[in-house]
């Protein structure tokens, strides 16, 4: 399947402004498309308890599994930073859960942007045998 990483980024970018960023101010927007060429968006939530806060990343994934969809192609995320910004490593574990292979492009809000595979920044073993155990 072909990634159309313009309509993804646009995506992510919609998505940004649905962020509740209330504590750092620091706004993060996800688009995640599914095998089947669905686009799921996603922002980032904080909460005062920080460890509440859940990533634009995780929501987005959240939301297509929610809808059935376990297939993942790409992932965007976009934030206003001076350069493309990587999902955390609870994000790149949550994400290798359901495509370890993943392609994740990262752009600012001004388009420079930086494409990378998530087995390259969460190198290790796959999921293996367990793959469809928590699918019905």
């Amino acid at each position: 399947m072909d990634v159309q990483f313009d309509d993804l980024i646009r995506s992510a970018l919609k998505g940004r402004l649905q962020a509740y960023a209330l504590y750092s101010k620091f706004a993060v927007g996800a688009a995640v498309q599914c095998k089947s060429g669905a686009v799921f968006t996603g922002s980032n939530i904080e909460n005062i308890s920080y460890g509440l806060t859940i990533c634009a990343e995780r929501i987005a994934i959240s939301s297509a599994v929610a809808a059935g969809q376990r297939e993942f192609v790409a992932i965007a995320v976009v934030a206003d930073t001076t350069e493309p910004i990587m999902p955390c490593g609870a994000c790149r574990q949550f994400l290798a859960e359901f495509s370890p292979d993943l392609i994740i492009v990262s752009a600012t809000v001004d388009g420079n942007r930086k494409i990378e595979n998530l087995s390259r920044l969460l190198p290790g073993p796959k999921r293996g045998i367990l793959k469809n155990v928590h699918t019905p």
